[in-house]
């Protein structure tokens, strides 16, 4: 075990981390597609926000702008920053004495020589296009916009990989493809950990010049956007994994020390938890499936599942070893009672966790697969080191703190016998009560939500939210059919420009732009909406410039060709293609609105396009991060919570091929059912959302408590044979299985409430209610089904 060790090992260095956005999306979803052809249709680059807001003065003052002008300099010298867009940037046409014909080859912005700042001021914040994008409508903050060179090269290997996965899901590729393929996913894995690299080490330089510029000029600067985002998951998953991986071991030492109180049985577990740990991250490295933050717990369900089973093994052990002739026969006798309930706990909880294996998210199948192999190790290596060093060490002797009944299982055991009815009638009413929260349960994905307070990400989210528009994206995409007749009034202008086959100048029609403006306004109308950007935006300041007069296809037209090169790729080549006759508008969603129902808004939003706005459904499509984190929900939610009942009834057969009992296979199931639907019925009734993380609650509680049912029910069918007598079997398994569970469960109870101290709100979250479930479990396991035992008699006397 040692060489293999030393072999598996050394594969410990390619262990990775990946939180990035297409790391927790459906890789087969069409709405992906979809979303990567509107990125490149309209260029759309990654970028973060910096907001700054002066602790004195006012943006306007003119050594403000001074700030932001030198600020833009020091990022703009940073690697991988293709461009920096404040408000000293902007193009100004309303507050210069420069004629339009001369704006053309020099377009004014606030910092020009003849641009009076108090107009500047005034059209900025009156403009359709910067306010609540540049500039917050009170006008204490600004947003500068922080755009990321592109990665060509890892752009050009996804869309392949893409392309050859389409590929392979439809039966329709290759040998020489698929060889192909495997090289590409290579070259993709190790482009995408670079270009993460990259992307931390740029925001870490971004957030020192943060630091050091507020300090030195008293200003306030956040930051936030979609890689920010990404970045900090990576960093607080990879800070959990390190810390409560710590946590967790720590007080499984002290745990065992508590409970055992000899040094040899804190050191055994320790090792076989560490061995399997260890064997687990060189197996994941070598076959480079990586660590995301739905998989990011496995380390610390490692080590407790390790801990469970070896706890188990002792314990049995130290009530054999007394009665023993030699130590031989006291490791033997206790392998051969413990193989089968573990072997069996082990399967149940691999069926539990091969419920994520049907998911159509990769890293979700991925931990289904992780947990399933590790589960395989824990096994191997409890049953295989554990009684090979044993059998090195000198046999146990009698114990006579062991031979004392435990207090707490023999008080539930009394609690069982006296008060039966109340058991069973508190557990019917919290059932019922349950249910009707798992009814109310909903799905959401509230970036902001994600994380505390006090972080500097959850600060940038929040003043971005609250002063400038808003941080998840959503876009509407229009398909026009210029032959199809619509009930608004239509004018074309009547004059062409030099060029009448020109598509440019045919393109731009009014009937084009009110459809633009319908669906702009419609969605500037809705409350979970924050900034929204159209092609309207732009028009709407060409009509206030024009008197507040509509403007003719022809004066479209020729705006569009004559306006200056870098107001055209600000304001209008973003949200029109021309040559796909399309029209996209861009609108961003207030993440930290309370109460925001993602699915229901999408819902919302494309019955109104066709019912009240008069669209037909082939006409525009919604895309957008929003519409990918909402279709990896939706998709976890009905393979997830939907699939329990399969997961039920596979443990279900398995408890009937050991136990060969119907009865005996309901009983076993019910506390198990009882944990997962009082986690998920509390998150109902509380309406706390089900995200990325916590759906996998149910499956990793019905994984671990069905071990205590099948410990505790084999214990009991043993002890029956021996007594005839059902009361008197309750009382000893309660004082010797019954005290391993209880030493077991405390352990994995106190072990995820570790995970409160985290930063990452989905970990605590996910702490909390796994502990949760598990007392939930381990109060069933020692009361309700025992009383179930009792009652209904599933032994033959």
């Amino acid at each position: 075990m040692f060489v293999i060790m030393i072999g598996i090992g050394s594969y410990t260095t390619n262990f990775k981390l990946d939180a990035s956005a297409d790391s927790l999306i459906l890789e087969n979803d069409s709405d992906l597609l979809t979303y990567k052809d509107t990125i490149q249709r309209y260029s759309t680059k990654d970028f973060i926000v910096m907001t700054y807001t002066p602790k004195q003065g006012e943006i306007f003052d003119r050594n403000h702008l001074l700030l932001i002008k030198r600020l833009k300099e020091k990022l703009l010298s940073i690697k991988n920053i293709s461009s920096v867009v404040s408000i000293i940037d902007v193009p100004l046409v309303q507050s210069s004495e420069t004629s339009l014909t001369e704006m053309i080859n020099n377009v004014p912005t606030i910092l020009s020589k003849d641009i009076d700042i108090g107009k500047a001021e005034n059209e900025i914040l009156a403009s359709p296009i910067y306010k609540n994008l540049i500039i917050s409508s009170d006008g204490t903050t600004t947003a500068i916009q922080i755009n990321l060179k592109s990665n060509e090269n890892l752009i050009a290997l996804n869309d392949q990989k893409r392309i050859l996965t389409n590929k392979k899901i439809h039966n329709d590729i290759s040998v020489e493809e698929e060889i192909i393929l495997a090289k590409v996913k290579q070259e993709y894995l190790e482009e995408k950990n670079s270009h993460n690299e990259d992307t931390h080490k740029l925001l870490k330089s971004v957030r020192l010049i943060q630091t050091q510029f507020s300090e030195k000029n008293n200003v306030e600067l956040r930051l936030g956007g979609i890689p920010m985002i990404a970045d900090d998951m990576i960093m607080y998953v990879k800070n959990d994994l390190i810390n409560f991986g710590l946590g967790v071991f720590l007080f499984i030492v002290i745990t065992l020390i508590i409970i055992f109180r000899k040094l040899k049985w804190v050191v055994l577990p320790i090792l076989s938890c560490i061995y399997s740990v260890l064997f687990m991250i060189g197996l994941l490295g070598l076959l480079n499936w990586q660590v995301t933050v739905i998989s990011s717990n496995f380390i610390s369900l490692m080590l407790i599942l390790t801990l469970s089973m070896n706890i188990h093994l002792i314990v049995r052990y130290r009530q054999l070893s007394s009665s023993s002739p030699s130590q031989y026969d006291a490791i033997s006798l206790t392998v051969r009672q413990m193989v089968w309930p573990c072997l069996y706990t082990a399967l149940t909880t691999i069926v539990a966790f091969a419920s994520l294996i049907l998911s159509d998210i990769k890293p979700v199948s991925d931990f289904g697969y992780m947990m399933t192999f590790g589960l395989i190790v824990t096994f191997l290596t409890s049953f295989i080191l554990l009684p090979c060093i044993l059998s090195l060490l000198a046999k146990e002797e009698e114990d006579n703190h062991e031979n004392n009944s435990f207090g707490f299982t023999k008080f539930l055991a009394y609690l069982t016998i006296d008060k039966g009815k109340y058991i069973v009638t508190t557990t019917l009413i919290i059932f019922l009560l349950t249910i009707y929260g798992v009814s109310q349960l909903r799905v959401e994905n509230s970036f902001i939500n994600y994380f505390k307070s006090n972080t500097e990400i959850y600060k940038g989210m929040k003043q971005i939210d609250k002063k400038l528009g808003g941080t998840t994206p959503l876009d509407i995409v229009i398909k026009f059919d210029d032959k199809k007749q619509i009930s608004y009034d239509e004018e074309f202008g009547d004059g062409l420009l030099e060029d009448d086959q020109d598509p440019d100048s045919q393109w731009f029609t009014v009937k084009k732009i009110d459809e633009i403006k319908i669906v702009h306004d419609y969605l500037d109308s809705l409350p979970e909406i924050g900034k929204v950007l159209s092609l309207a935006s732009s028009i709407r300041v060409a009509e206030q410039l024009n008197e507040n007069e509509q403007l003719s296809g022809m004066e479209m037209a020729l705006l569009y060709k004559r306006v200056p090169k870098e107001v055209k790729s600000m304001a209008i080549d973003p949200y029109i293609s021309i040559e796909n006759n399309e029209a996209r508008i861009s609108a961003r969603i207030l993440d930290s609105k309370e109460d925001i129902r993602r699915n229901d808004l999408i819902n919302k939003i494309e019955n109104d396009m066709e019912n009240k706005l008069g669209f037909e459904k082939e006409s525009y499509f919604l895309t957008g991060i929003l519409i990918l984190y909402n279709n990896m929900l939706q998709s976890l939610f009905d393979s997830q919570i939907l699939s329990l009942g399969f997961v039920m009834i596979g443990i279900f057969f398995m408890f009937l091929i050991l136990f060969k009992s119907v009865v005996l296979s309901i009983i076993g199931i019910i506390p198990n059912l009882l944990a997962a639907t009082f986690v998920l019925g509390l998150m109902g009734l509380i309406n706390l959302p089900l995200d990325m993380m916590t759906i996998t609650i149910a499956a990793i509680a019905i994984g671990i408590a069905v071990d205590n049912s099948i410990h505790y029910i084999y214990r009991f069918r043993e002890e029956y044979r021996i007594t005839k007598n059902y009361e008197l079997s309750l009382y000893k398994s309660h004082d010797s299985i019954g005290r391993a569970i209880f030493f077991t469960s405390i352990t994995i109870i106190f072990g995820f409430s570790i995970l409160i101290m985290s930063n990452f709100v989905p970990t605590v979250i996910f702490g909390l209610l796994t502990g949760l479930a598990m007392l939930i479990a381990l109060l069933a396991v020692l009361t309700l089904l025992p009383k179930l035992l009792i009652s209904l008699k599933p032994f033959k006397s």
